[in-house]
């Protein structure tokens, strides 16, 4: 646990140094060995934290060879909050979940009233993590009518950061979905976090 505590936390400083213009997209980063020596932790600790950030898409390099900052994702637009994500995906959490008070009033349910829930990680074509979806219902998931997405900013928490390669605390997008039936009962509600570095949000009206 603490090792896996240390390399998050050297992680966290090399995107930090990267933001603030120590190294550039397409320099080479120290080895792990000279890394290691100047931070005073094993070379192994550095290894993970280059793997941890190259899964994220901060680094590029293969395995074994120098690694360097990657260029900046493809910014892409969002358009429809209600499109299929046409790329991979993961589920990483279905927890079910008691309804919080603003879970209930997107719902129309008492707070508290069980809720079925998923997490979901969409990728981008070279495997990266591009948007969280979470998701919450109650019952079976039924086909909807209607639409409606408004967009906000959420400060990311660990477990989204961790997920999408950012610091915690880092302001992302956050585009609130809700799914309605034929009569304008609302059937599920989603919250979609996108990065500001790899989004622009255009919503068309809804109509």
């Amino acid at each position: 646990m603490a090792e896996d505590a240390r390399f998050r936390r050297i992680a966290a400083d090399i995107q930090r140094r990267i933001a603030a213009g120590e190294w550039q997209p397409g320099q080479d980063l120290p080895s792990r060995a000279e890394l290691a020596a100047e931070l005073g932790v094993n070379p192994q600790t550095v290894r993970l934290a280059y793997v941890h950030l190259r899964r994220a898409g901060v680094l590029a390099g293969e395995e074994r060879r120098a690694v360097y900052v990657a260029h900046p994702p493809a910014m892409r637009t969002l358009t429809d909050a209600d499109a299929e994500w046409p790329f991979a995906t993961e589920t990483t959490d279905t927890r079910p979940r008691p309804a919080t008070e603003e879970l209930a009033q997107r719902l129309d349910v008492r707070v508290g009233t069980f809720l079925k829930h998923e997490t979901v990680e969409c990728l981008d074509p070279g495997g990266r993590s591009a948007m969280l979806v979470s998701s919450w219902w109650r019952g079976r998931r039924r086909p909807h009518a209607s639409c409606v997405a408004e967009v906000g900013s959420v400060a990311l928490t660990e477990d989204q950061a961790h997920a999408l390669g950012l610091l915690v605390d880092t302001l992302a997008f956050r585009v609130v979905r809700t799914r309605f039936d034929h009569d304008g009962r609302p059937l599920e509600t989603a919250d979609l976090v996108l990065p500001m570095d790899r989004w622009l949000i255009r919503l068309a009206p809804s109509g």
